[in-house]
């Protein structure tokens, strides 16, 4: 069993040569070892967890996975995460990968240098960029926004590489919009595979309903509306406030919202609370590390985001088993029709109408909602189900066997 497939991280860094990457060291293994190399920008935020996500494609088979971090310091706890064979950390700044990345380039192909690499699987552009460049490996860019193929010059890059580049998009959202952008590419070259979660390891995570309020705060016996994400127009939380108030008065008495999150537009947010009467009602909990540990501490979950291109975060309200609201845009769409309430973008009274809706469901309703968002979770959002979709896509098939 490899360290990966026993929960492990990567293996102790090895003595290395000066100026050599962090990681690189050979480490004794056989040459002729089938690796897969995946690289990304860096292991801030979500990106950590997408680097296990897709180390996990590979347990149970020949492939070793190399995860190479651009961006970064050396952290024993990001290789923990990253469960892969090997964690190198390249160490440039972001200043250090604008322009050309001639020393990406020449670091990425020292790492290729020696081993057995079948296929890179990068995420983001820049690191699609850098691995095109730094050898003859195919590569499958990992994209996790809207908008990374509206550049002409970005169009031109991926054409001149279409024979070895592949294109994943984290949702049908994502992936639209770059065939919409590639539109002479053939369908299959552009793909969709869902983000997923390890659905049993983050439930074991989260504390029950009362430990969780007590965590964040919260008044045990209050109807909460729970938020998390940055305080950032893209996430339209005056949206969220504005429907709120008009719900208020159907909710059950003492009801609140909880936004957890910060950003530019903390002042700007509770000043709109403030206009609206609500100041009360609404707390504003700030950044909390590991948030998504604390979602049984919600009634409703509700996203109110402009264009999400997947949502992580309703993935984390679906294994706490709390019923979502979310905008019928973007990726969200497609995590919640048909286990949740969707309403138009910036449409406050129908998120008013939904929160409503939400406050009448009785035990029973609550339970049938958690059943159907836990077979969701199962079919399509797990680390199981998303395995067996990777293996089916026809651009894997002429690189890796199963």
């Amino acid at each position: 069993m490899s360290e990966r497939d026993a929960g492990q991280g990567a293996r102790p860094v090895a003595d290395r040569e000066a100026g050599e990457p962090e990681g690189t060291g050979q480490r004794g293994h056989s040459p002729s070892q089938p690796w897969v190399l995946q690289f990304c920008h860096g292991y801030d935020g979500p990106f950590l967890d997408c680097a296990r996500q897709y180390a996990r494609l590979f347990a149970g088979t020949p492939y070793r996975v190399a995860t190479v971090y651009l961006t970064g310091e050396p952290s024993s706890a990001v290789e923990l995460g990253s469960a892969s064979d090997e964690v190198i950390f390249l160490g440039h700044s972001s200043r250090e990968v604008r322009g050309l990345k001639l020393a990406a380039i020449r670091d990425l192909r020292r790492i290729l240098h020696g081993r057995d690499f079948r296929l890179c699987i990068a995420h983001r552009f820049k690191p699609a960029y850098v691995a095109l460049l730094a050898g003859s490996l195919p590569v499958i860019a990992v994209h996790h926004a809207f908008d990374d193929y509206r550049r002409l010059s970005r169009r031109l890059f991926a054409t001149c590489f279409r024979r070895r580049l592949s294109l994943l998009g984290v949702s049908d959202a994502v992936r639209d919009d770059m065939r919409a952008c590639l539109p002479a590419w053939p369908a299959e070259r552009i793909e969709t595979l869902y983000n997923r979660i390890d659905v049993q390891a983050l439930q074991a995570t989260q504390p029950d309903r009362r430990t969780a309020r007590q965590a964040l705060g919260l008044p045990e016996d209050a109807w909460i509306v729970g938020n998390v994400g940055r305080l950032h127009p893209d996430k339209d939380q005056a949206t969220l406030l504005r429907g709120f108030a008009e719900a208020l008065p159907r909710l059950p008495a003492g009801s609140l919202l909880a936004i957890l999150g910060s950003g530019r537009l903390d002042a700007e947010l509770k000043a709109l609370a403030g206009t609206l009467g609500i100041d009360r009602q609404v707390r504003f909990l700030g950044q909390i590390p590991e948030a998504r540990r604390y979602f049984r501490a919600f009634d409703v979950f509700a996203l109110s985001s402009d264009h999400e291109p997947f949502g992580m975060v309703l993935l984390e309200a679906m294994a706490a088993g709390v019923p979502l609201i979310a905008t019928d845009c973007g990726g969200g769409r497609e995590v919640v029709e048909g286990v949740g309430k969707l309403f138009a973008l910036s449409d406050a009274t129908a998120l008013a109408a939904a929160l409503a809706q939400l406050a009448g469901l009785d035990e029973s309703a609550r339970d049938a909602c958690a059943q159907a968002m836990a077979r969701r979770l199962e079919e399509r959002f797990s680390d199981r189900a998303v395995a067996r979709r990777f293996w089916a896509l026809p651009m894997i098939a002429p690189f890796l066997a199963d």
